[in-house]
């Protein structure tokens, strides 16, 4: 009898050593990195009614590993992999079974991001968000922003903050255009009540139309102000602003080449020839662009022209700004 139980006590302990030595393996195995170092990282999509075998499979096939059912079933009864929510999810070649599963059945998704810079026009913003990755296209153009978006202009140009935006899988271009003219509008309202007294603009959309020309004819930042400065001063003596942004932003198919008969021709853009502002910004404006518009720097100049460092030289007669074109564009 005491022989029996000595030798019930000894298979007890080898089979508690043996599934412990079972455990411990498969552990490892769900431990190990699922790929070389030299693997690329890279996202994958788990679609409504993929099943976790369908993942293993995909994953091990990536990744050059042999064994899918069986790591199938390792994660199935130590982790449970049932039930996974569907989504994009980022995998690298550091990653376990283990850290993978957890951020799958926690729905941490892959976020992506998009940077949309100032200086550019909404179209081809919306140009740059249809090229996105795992971004949805809801726009063909951006002639319906304004009602989506209840924009009281007819031209939803300008009204989108330039940054950097995250999403992530199948959000639409619209969900970040929505996020970018919230965050404008909130800039343009807060620039409009601290604008100072010499800024000439009448309307906060006035002010967003002047930033763009802004934009547009500096990307100095330590001479933002004084450009503005030097439109603020022709509009406060009724002079044309005379901006060449302007007038090229107003001509079709533009090819680079900008000509007298352009200046001569009578565009609603073309403010050699029309008087004030044009009707609508010319551009997606910076932030800089924008305070700079708000709080314009007290100068006597009224020109400006471009010198050979990508500076500009400021003048305040014409006699002066034509001497200083013959020195920096003729010669």
């Amino acid at each position: 009898m005491k022989r029996a139980l000595k030798l019930l006590i000894l298979l007890l302990s080898l089979l508690i050593i043996a599934t412990s030595a079972v455990f411990v393996l498969v552990d490892w195995r769900l431990a190990q990195p699922l790929a070389k170092v030299d693997s690329k990282d890279g996202v994958f999509e788990i679609a409504p009614g993929d099943t976790a075998r369908t993942i293993v499979t995909r994953i091990n096939t990536r990744f050059s590993r042999d064994f899918a059912t069986l790591d199938y079933r390792l994660s199935q009864v130590l982790v449970g992999v049932d039930n996974l929510p569907a989504g994009v999810y980022r995998v690298s070649h550091q990653d376990t079974w283990r850290s993978l599963w957890a951020r799958i059945k926690n729905n941490d998704e892959a976020l992506f991001s998009v940077t949309l810079i100032e200086g550019k026009t909404l179209e081809q913003w919306l140009k740059q968000l249809h090229g996105a990755d795992y971004l949805r296209q809801s726009l063909k153009n951006t002639q319906a922003l304004s009602n989506l978006l209840n924009i009281k202009q007819d031209s939803a140009e300008g009204w989108f903050y330039p940054e950097t935006y995250h999403y992530r899988a199948h959000e639409t271009d619209l969900s970040i255009l929505r996020r970018a003219h919230a965050k404008m509008v909130t800039l343009i309202d807060r620039a409009w009540q601290q604008r100072n007294t010499l800024c000439e603009v009448q309307s906060p959309y006035e002010l967003l139309i002047l930033a763009s020309i802004i934009e547009k004819e500096t990307g100095v930042s330590g001479e933002r102000r004084m450009v503005s400065s030097v439109f603020h001063n022709r509009l406060r003596k009724g002079m044309r602003l005379q901006s060449d942004p302007t007038t090229i932003y107003g001509i079709n198919n533009f090819d680079g080449n900008l000509t007298r008969a352009h200046l001569r021709e009578k565009t609603p853009y073309n403010t050699y020839r029309i008087d004030g502002l044009p009707p609508t910004p010319i551009a997606i404006p910076s932030e800089a662009s924008i305070w700079a518009a708000a709080q314009p720097e007290p100068s006597e100049y009224f020109y400006f022209v471009a010198n050979k460092k990508g500076e500009h030289v400021f003048s305040k007669t014409l006699e002066q700004h034509q001497r200083a074109v013959n020195r920096y564009q003729l010669n």
